[in-house]
C-alpha cells in the first residue's frame, strides 16, 4: 500500500509539474496578444514550431534510454549496483553535453544563413540557439533527479523556469514600456527599445533557461567523468526509435504553423499563422484534460497489468474518460466566444475562430488515442507507437499540402488535417489492439457519446445564429449531460454516495 501511496504522490507532483506550466501559458497568451500584432505572434510561433524540432533532436531520445538503462543492468543478478548508475548518468551526460557543443557552434557559425532561410531576424535566431543549448544541457539532470524519485526538486526547478519565464514578459512587454515613458531620461529607458516584443519574449526564454541550467552547473563539475562507450552505443540502439517518435510527434503537433508560414502567400502567412495560433490555445482546454488524464493513469494501467479483469478495467475507464471528454468538448465550444475574451481578447485575431471546435476534436481524438494505446505499451512493442505517429505524420503532411496548397483552405485545412492525422492514429490503434491485446470495449456507447458530443458542438458555433444567442448550446450541455446522468446513473450515484 505505501508503494502505491508513493506512486500516487509522485504522479501528482509530477503532473502539477507538467499541468501548471501549461495553465501559466493561457496567461501569456492574453498579453502576448494585447501586446503585438499578428505578424509578430506568428513570427514567434513560427521560430517556436522549428525549436520543438531541435528540441527532439538535440535529446535524440538520450532522455528514454537514460531511464531504461539507470534501471536495468547487464548482469544476472536482480540488483543494479551503483557503479553501473554512475556509467549511466556519466556516460549520457558526456554524450548530450558534447553533442550540444557541436550543434551551438555549428548553428552559431551558420546563424546568418539560418536566419536568411527562415526569414527570422537573426538575432531572433541567436536567442533560439542559446536556448535549445541551455535546455538540452539540463536534460539528463533533470532526468537523474527522476531516476533519484525527488519528485519536489524536479517540480520546483521544472514551475520555476516558467514563472521566471512569465515575470520576464510581464516586465519587460508592459511595465518596462510605461517606466521608460514615464521618465525618458531615467535607468530605465536605457534598456527599453521601442518595437522589441518578439525579442524580449525570446530573452525571457533565455534568461529562464539559463537560470536553470546554472542551478545545475553543480552536476557538469564532478570530476570523475567517464565515457563508456559500448554502453552508449546500446543506448543509442535504444534511443532511435524515441527520436523517431518525437518528430513525428512534432510533425503532427507544430509543423502546420510551419507549412502556412511556407506555403501562404509571403505578404499575409505570418499574420495567418499568428491569429491561428492564439486561437489555436483556446482549444488547449483539452490538452490540459489529456495530459492531467495522461499523467495519472499511465502508472494505474501498468499496475493493473498482472490482474485477470485487467482489460476490463481499461476498457471502462477509456469508456468514462471519452464521456467526460465528450462532456468537456462540448462546454468549451459552447462558450469559445466567451473564452476569446479573456485569453485572445483583440479583434483582429478572432479571424481564426473558425478553427477552434476542430482543433478541441482533434486533441481529443488525441486523447482517445492515449487511452487505447496502452496495448502496446502492456506487450513492451513501443515501437508500434512510433509507426503510428509515422502514419500521422504522413497524412498531416500529405493533407496540409491538399487542403492548403491545392484548395486555398489556409488555416482550416490545417485545422482539419490535423483531425484527419489525430483520428487515423485512434482507428489504427484500436484496430491493432483488437488483434494484439483485445480490451472490451463498449464501442456502441462509446461513439453515440462522441458522436452526440461532436455534432451538438458543430450546430452550436457553426450556425450562426444559434452561435449567437447560446440557447441552443446551452440546452445541447443540459441535454446531453442528461442523457450522461440517464445511462451512467448506476456509477454516478456510487460515486456520489462514497463522498
Amino acid at each position: 500500500m505505501s508503494s502505491k501511496r508513493s506512486l500516487l504522490k509522485q504522479t501528482l507532483i509530477y503532473g502539477i509539474a507538467t499541468v501548471l506550466p501549461r495553465v501559466m501559458s493561457f496567461l501569456l497568451v492574453g498579453l502576448h496578444t494585447d501586446l503585438m500584432p499578428k505578424i509578430a505572434y506568428g513570427e514567434i510561433t513560427i521560430l517556436l514550431a522549428y525549436m520543438i524540432f531541435f528540441n527532439v533532436i538535440l535529446s535524440y531520445g538520450m532522455e528514454t534510454a537514460f531511464f531504461r538503462f539507470y534501471h536495468k543492468e547487464d548482469t544476472s543478478t536482480s540488483e543494479i549496483s551503483q557503479q553501473h548508475k554512475k556509467e549511466v548518468v556519466s556516460t549520457a551526460t558526456v554524450s548530450i553535453f558534447w553533442s550540444t557543443i557541436l550543434f551551438l557552434c555549428i548553428a552559431l557559425l551558420f546563424q546568418k544563413t539560418l536566419a536568411g532561410f527562415l526569414n527570422i531576424d537573426k538575432e531572433y535566431i541567436n536567442y533560439a540557439i542559446w536556448i535549445l543549448a541551455f535546455d538540452a544541457l539540463v536534460i539528463i539532470p533533470f532526468s537523474k533527479l527522476r531516476a533519484d524519485q525527488r519528485p519536489i526538486r524536479y517540480s520546483v526547478l521544472k514551475i520555476s523556469n516558467v514563472v521566471i519565464y512569465l515575470l520576464l514578459n510581464v516586465f519587460l512587454l508592459a511595465i518596462l514600456p510605461k517606466l521608460a515613458q514615464a521618465n525618458p531620461q531615467g535607468f530605465w529607458s536605457s534598456f527599453y527599445v521601442e518595437d522589441y516584443q518578439i525579442g524580449y519574449v525570446f530573452l525571457s526564454n533565455l534568461m529562464a533557461s539559463l537560470f536553470t541550467f546554472v542551478l545545475f552547473m553543480p552536476h557538469y563539475f564532478k570530476p570523475n567523468w567517464f565515457f563508456n562507450t559500448d554502453l552508449w552505443k546500446k543506448m543509442l540502439h535504444y534511443g532511435w526509435p524515441i527520436l523517431f517518435a518525437g518528430l513525428a510527434f512534432g510533425i503532427n503537433e507544430h509543423l502546420d504553423k510551419i507549412l502556412l508560414s511556407e506555403w501562404l502567400d509571403p505578404t499575409i502567412a505570418k499574420a495567418a499563422v499568428g491569429a491561428y495560433s492564439a486561437c489555436y490555445k483556446i482549444g488547449l482546454f483539452m490538452v490540459l484534460f489529456r495530459t492531467a488524464y495522461t499523467l495519472g493513469i499511465e502508472p494505474f494501467f501498468f499496475s493493473q497489468a498482472g490482474n485477470a479483469n485487467a482489460p476490463q478495467t481499461y476498457a471502462t475507464i477509456t469508456k468514462y474518460f471519452v464521456i467526460l471528454g465528450s462532456l468537456i468538448l462540448l462546454v468549451v465550444v459552447v462558450f469559445a466566444d466567451v473564452i476569446k475574451f479573456f485569453l485572445v481578447r483583440q479583434e483582429e485575431y478572432w479571424e481564426a475562430m473558425t478553427i477552434v471546435p476542430l482543433i478541441i476534436i482533434a486533441n481529443f481524438f488525441l486523447g482517445i488515442y492515449t487511452s487505447l494505446s496502452v496495448w502496446y505499451k502492456l506487450i513492451d512493442k513501443t515501437i508500434i507507437g512510433a509507426y503510428i505517429s509515422a502514419i500521422g505524420a504522413l497524412i498531416t503532411l500529405s493533407m496540409n499540402y491538399i487542403l492548403i496548397v491545392k484548395f486555398n483552405m489556409s488555416y482550416i485545412g490545417s485545422a482539419i488535417a490535423t483531425i484527419c492525422a489525430y483520428g487515423s492514429m485512434m482507428v489504427i490503434s484500436y484496430y491493432l489492439g483488437k488483434e494484439k491485446y483485445p480490451i472490451p470495449f463498449e464501442m456502441k456507447k462509446i461513439l453515440t457519446y462522441l458522436f452526440a458530443s461532436i455534432t451538438l458542438a458543430c450546430i452550436s458555433f457553426y450556425v450562426q445564429e444559434l452561435r449567437e444567442t447560446f440557447v441552443f448550446g446551452i440546452l445541447a450541455i443540459i441535454g446531453f449531460s442528461y442523457y450522461i446522468y440517464k445511462n451512467e446513473k448506476e456509477v454516478i450515484l456510487k460515486i456520489i454516495k462514497r463522498k
